[in-house]
């Protein structure tokens, strides 16, 4: 799909709800949707996160309005859609991005910790979709697409809350294209990223003495809300599920043909390429909640960064 024409304004759906759309992913995918005439509803669990993505879509032309809500929480995310619809009359496409992770042995992990990974990942999931489709079936029309992953595929250790849930969400995502086949004009397409540089990984609980990073190799934020929106502009021939990042399909190869080579290596590479070497003190992230920080992969923290790395 890499080599498919960009999207052009006129084919994306114009009312679209994002979730975790304060950073990462969901807003990179919520800048790539703003244009004049598209109406935005992005949601995410921190208010302050959210005004500032609002405010980037309004400067585009779009207007753009913030929900701040656990997607666990079934009530909020129904009150959210039948807001969306009461405001423009439809909903055409819902994009869920939102997640959290946490690292560490399962037997060191706290229980509410892993509990919570589940609920967001897992249970957040179902809510969205649920009332996502509730919506488009009776208006016979609409897209959803959900944020899978590679570890929704493979699996790696330390991180079994996580690869749990992403199971589960591929699976969920599966089920689900099947019982809305009688829906000719309802979609279900799922995007399944490999490392992409986004702030889950700093924000994410850990029980291993250090956070984790991106393995590589490692996509900008934009690369994955690029292929999400075209998924968006063409879901009827869009694939089931669309890879974000060329080293997946070595990785399931691995998985399914060498599984006692995998086995062996992944922890080690993990080690080398997916954990930062900074020692940390254990801390439940932004798991149980909200991080009040600024996105670091959005484009003036980039520049930030680069500022101090050149002095």
């Amino acid at each position: 799909m890499s080599g498919a024409p960009r999207a052009h304004g006129a084919d994306l759906p114009r009312v679209v709800l994002v979730t975790g759309a304060s950073s990462g992913i969901g807003r990179a995918t919520a800048l790539r949707l703003a244009r004049p005439g598209a109406v935005l509803a992005l949601a995410a669990r921190g208010r302050e996160g959210l005004e500032a993505v609002a405010a980037d879509c309004r400067a585009q032309g779009a207007r753009a309005t913030t929900h701040p809500l656990d997607v666990a929480d079934d009530d909020a995310v129904g009150a959210c859609v039948d807001d969306v619809v009461r405001r423009e009359g439809r909903l055409d496409a819902v994009v869920h991005s939102a997640a959290v992770i946490a690292y560490g042995d399962l037997t060191e992990v706290p229980a509410d910790v892993f509990e919570r990974v589940v609920r967001t990942d897992v249970l957040g999931t179902a809510a969205v979709a649920r009332h996502a489709l509730r919506r488009f079936r009776a208006q016979e029309e609409g897209t959803l697409v959900l944020l899978g992953s590679v570890l929704g595929q493979v699996t790696a250790p330390w991180m079994s809350s996580y690869v749990t849930s992403k199971w589960a969400v591929h699976g969920l995502a599966r089920t689900l294209q099947q019982e809305n086949r009688p829906w000719r004009r309802v979609h279900v397409r799922l995007v399944s990223p490999g490392g992409v540089e986004t702030p889950v990984y700093r924000r994410a609980a850990t029980y291993l003495g250090h956070h984790g990073k991106p393995p590589m190799p490692v996509y900008d934020p934009a690369t994955v809300a690029d292929r999400v929106v075209r998924v968006l502009a063409r879901p009827a021939a869009a694939q089931r599920d669309t890879r974000a990042g060329w080293g997946n399909p070595f990785l399931r190869l691995g998985f399914g043909l060498l599984p006692g080579v995998y086995d062996a290596a992944v922890g080690p590479l993990l080690r080398l390429l997916g954990l930062d070497r900074r020692r940390v003190d254990d801390t439940p992230g932004n798991v149980l909640d909200p991080s009040p920080d600024a996105d670091p992969t959005s484009p003036d923290q980039l520049a930030r960064r680069r500022t101090r790395t050149s002095r």
